[in-house]
């Protein structure tokens, strides 16, 4: 059975830059396919914002579509996090 971000002890903060952060920090080799994404996301806070003409749960979602090399229990809990954020906006 696959563990829940809630129950991997990693805190997830609801700010996107802050989180883009935390990818940074965490994802030593960034996919070069996320990396405009992640580099939109540094100036994101929240989900309801734009960057340029992109919605901030459309960069979530690219981002999110170019992470599935990003593995590990800080990938999983920021994964299910964005995907939290994108579903709340909606």
């Amino acid at each position: 059975m696959k563990k829940s971000a809630q129950n991997t002890g990693v805190q997830i903060p609801d700010n996107i830059a802050q989180i883009a952060l935390l990818v940074r920090k965490d994802w030593k080799n960034v996919y070069f396919g996320a990396v405009p994404y992640l580099d939109a996301m540094h100036s994101l806070s929240s989900v309801n914002e734009s960057y340029y003409e992109d919605s901030a749960s459309s960069i979530i979602n690219y981002f999110l579509a170019n992470a599935t090399t990003w593995r590990g229990e800080v990938a999983r809990a920021v994964k299910a996090k964005l995907k939290q954020l994108v579903a709340s906006a909606n």
